[in-house]
């Protein structure tokens, strides 16, 4: 299809599982040409329950269609606030609906292991398709699964085009900390390397939540108030993924927060925020360094991980705020502008994102 501009919503459901980002912007596939608006429409704790539960029961899923059980309730839930939050978006900013050409679609991820073939995201496109009246692009990782690839990440294109917009020169590594980091790394020759580096957000909020109820380390208070424990930290770092060479990727629950379960909650807290950084750091040495990092995600919010990474680093720091990009509707932006490739006809993973053989086409389209 000839790559023209088109008017695109992206929606993410992140790991962490707080709620649904929705984000406007107009791109051709390839360049951003404008940031539109974003809307946040956060889970109920009753919903947040189901899709716990659907976690743990989408471990035995063999067919990724399948849908046993919890795992349909929870793709109600995941569909009907996805479309909760276009119609918010759309309301909100008086934006009639055939201006938007087209959505881009996540869903939310319950299970992946790109070892056994294996990637599953709920939500349906179709019934989401239906119910907005606009074209929706879904199912973007099984393609990439089955051609061999890790399936993730999906958004380092997406980065690439923002650095280059931007004039970021030398290598400029970003960051995306959400229940599982990411990182891109984009060298100065234009040459992007990017894969999972290890824990995002989900072993700290998942402490928190079991210690104090509340769903995450708001402001990183917690992280920031306690004392890293050197001997657990180097524990946890004793994983032998970390050595392996890109491609890799994981499923959220992939480390176990078992080392830190006889520290208080400050310490404990703090160590696991010391152990996304230094994951982190130790990733983008693998990539090849760089003398710059943007941050983005949650994991942005929380000045202990911004803090032990500049230590494990040596890099400057900076969050994508502070470039003009978002750091909360990242992703979200990115699911529109693959939406648009898919589209245009243009990939949206390639064997140094994904490990995947050539570069593949992502997604699936629903019709209204």
């Amino acid at each position: 299809m000839k790559k023209s501009r088109m008017v695109v919503v992206g929606l993410m459901s992140g790991t962490s599982m707080d709620g649904v980002d929705a984000a406007l912007i107009a791109t051709d596939g390839e360049v951003v040409e404008a940031f539109g608006p974003t809307h946040f429409r956060p889970y109920s704790e009753a919903e947040r329950t189901v899709l716990r539960a659907a976690l743990a029961a989408a471990v035995s899923i063999m067919d990724r269609s399948a849908r046993p059980g919890v795992l349909a309730e929870a793709e109600r839930i995941v569909t009907d606030a996805h479309a909760e939050a276009v119609e918010a978006l759309l309301a909100r900013e008086d934006v009639d609906a055939p201006r938007v050409m087209l959505v881009g679609f996540h869903g939310q991820t319950v299970f992946h292991a790109p070892a056994r073939g294996l990637t599953v995201q709920i939500g349906d496109g179709a019934a989401l398709a239906a119910r907005l009246g606009i074209p929706v692009v879904h199912d973007f990782r099984a393609a990439d699964v089955a051609a061999g690839g890790q399936g993730a990440p999906l958004v380092p294109i997406y980065h690439r085009a923002l650095v280059r917009a931007a004039g970021l020169e030398g290598d400029v590594a970003v960051v995306n900390i959400g229940g599982v980091a990411n990182v891109t790394r984009i060298a100065a020759d234009g040459a992007v390397l990017a894969f999972d580096t290890g824990p995002g957000n989900a072993l700290i909020d998942d402490l928190v939540r079991e210690r104090t109820g509340e769903p995450m380390d708001r402001g990183g208070r917690l992280s920031l108030a306690g004392r890293v424990q050197t001997q657990t930290l180097a524990e946890l770092m004793s994983d032998a993924w970390f050595d392996l060479p890109p491609p890799k990727s994981l499923d959220r629950d992939a480390f176990s927060r078992s080392p830190v379960a006889r520290l208080s909650t400050a310490d404990a807290a703090a160590t696991l925020a010391a152990f996304t950084a230094e994951a982190i750091a130790r990733g983008i040495a693998l990539a090849g360094g760089a003398h710059r990092i943007v941050v983005c995600g949650g994991g942005a919010h929380n000045p202990a991980i911004l803090r032990f990474l500049a230590d494990a680093s040596g890099a400057e720091i900076s969050t994508a705020d502070a470039h003009g990009w978002s750091v909360d509707f990242m992703e979200a932006q990115a699911f529109a502008f693959l939406a648009a490739r898919f589209v245009a006809g243009l990939p949206s993973s390639f064997p140094e994102t994904t490990g995947v053989p050539a570069p593949t086409i992502g997604g699936v389209i629903a019709l209204p």
